[in-house]
């Protein structure tokens, strides 16, 4: 199957020597094409270039995108999307000033979503993770790492590991599962939480490792959650069974989250809205990718992670989405790039590079995803008719994609 698309306005984030991540300063730079083709093989990307370089050829589809700009499908490289039922109504106790620790110690938080996790089926999961799948498919994405985490029980955790395998043969994303069997401490275990960590290790990280149901082994490294000994013993245990770590990090407090990630060579510390000079001096000697999710500190009105600061220093930062029912209720990676220019004073061309190739990077898919570059998967979509590329986080209030392709297939 050979597909044209013509006449685009301008293809962007072309490479023409692909790169698994940018860095630092690199990160404001951004190659695009004007008056472009683009030309799909199968499902790989075979050729781009300018309407004057295209040779006469033939093509099974053909498709014009005069006035339309095609762009990589984003990456988002940190979800929960996979849980049961919402929760508005602790959004609504925030709004009267309860705090993320008091809805929590009365039972709300990852606590109520485990309960209704533990209390769903299989097939009820499935259906409503699906949905969601479709959702941001609409809004450009085209890779999601899905994490456990809502089980907080070995059978409830590996019911959603298998609802994510089931997501992976049937949904035409490119999909990562990770293992989040420590995202909170259950209350039977509050005072004696090593317990707890046993658990993770006995049960959970072998009985996953059997069935082949995770990419990556996740913890929740955090001030009120895991210490860094907790978290050093989960994914010591993670890593003899070939599981490499992503980390939660540093949301509440200089944790030593982001030093234990780059001890254990994390593919990602996500969060980092604590972090200081040491911890950026750690992870610049590291292939650790920093990646912020703007939309859990937009919900939860937190401080902002010194995101100017890393690139300056020469890091590179992935952003995603963090789409969970608690903290961010939103996989729209359109609203990421919004708040990165917004919140984080991120350039346009930053704040692209930050949800494609470096967020594609912190789920192991940039060789193969997050940018146009011949014989990589083709993952993109092309936008409603809009005058510049600065417009997608300029217009925050419409949706700028038209069509999607996934693996060369319109989808």
């Amino acid at each position: 199957m050979r597909t044209l698309i013509k006449n685009i306005k301008e293809l962007v984030q072309v490479e023409r020597q692909p790169k698994l991540r940018v860095c630092g300063k690199d990160m404001a730079q951004m190659e695009t094409v004007k008056n472009a083709y683009l030309i799909v093989e199968d499902d790989k990307i075979a050729a781009f270039g300018p309407m004057s370089e295209l040779k006469e050829q033939s093509f099974d589809k053909e498709v014009d995108a005069t006035g339309r700009m095609v762009f990589p499908s984003f990456c988002d490289s940190h979800t929960h999307l996979v849980y049961a039922g919402s929760r508005e109504i602790e959004y609504i106790d925030k709004i009267r000033g309860l705090s993320y620790d008091e809805i929590a110690k009365r039972g709300g938080g990852i606590l109520n979503s485990a309960k209704r996790v533990q209390e769903a089926s299989e097939q009820q999961l499935y259906d409503d993770a699906m949905a969601r799948l479709e959702q941001i498919i609409r809004f450009g994405t085209g890779a999601v790492e899905i994490k456990s985490g809502y089980g907080m029980t070995p059978e409830a955790e590996l019911k959603m590991l298998r609802v994510i395998r089931r997501l992976k043969e049937n949904s035409p994303l490119t999909i990562k599962s990770t293992l989040l069997g420590a995202h909170g401490i259950p209350m039977e275990y509050r005072g004696r939480q090593e317990k707890f960590v046993d658990l993770v290790i006995d049960q959970m990280i072998p009985q996953a490792a059997a069935e082949g149901l995770a990419d990556y082994i996740d913890v929740f490294c955090d001030a009120g959650f895991f210490t860094v000994e907790d978290t050093e013993r989960m994914l010591e245990a993670g890593a003899r069974y070939g599981m490499r770590p992503k980390i939660h990090a540093n949301e509440m407090a200089c944790s030593g989250g982001i030093q234990c990630a780059v001890k254990y060579n994390a593919l990602s510390c996500d969060h980092l809205e604590y972090t200081g000079e040491e911890e950026i001096q750690c992870l610049l000697s590291s292939e650790t990718m920093p990646t912020v999710l703007p939309g859990a500190a937009f919900f939860l009105n937190m401080q902002h992670a010194p995101v100017r600061r890393m690139m300056e220093a020469g890091l590179p930062v992935a952003m995603a989405s963090d789409y969970n029912p608690g903290s961010s209720p939103s996989g729209n990676m359109q609203l990421i790039v919004t708040f990165a220019c917004v919140n984080y004073r991120m350039l346009p061309e930053e704040a692209i590079n930050a949800t494609t190739i470096n967020s594609g990077y912190a789920m192991g898919v940039s060789d193969v995803l997050g940018s146009i570059a011949v014989g990589k998967r083709a993952n993109f979509y092309i936008t409603t008719p809009i005058p510049t590329y600065e417009y997608l986080p300029y217009a925050y209030g419409e949706n700028k994609v038209a069509r999607t392709f996934l693996n060369g297939k319109e989808v």
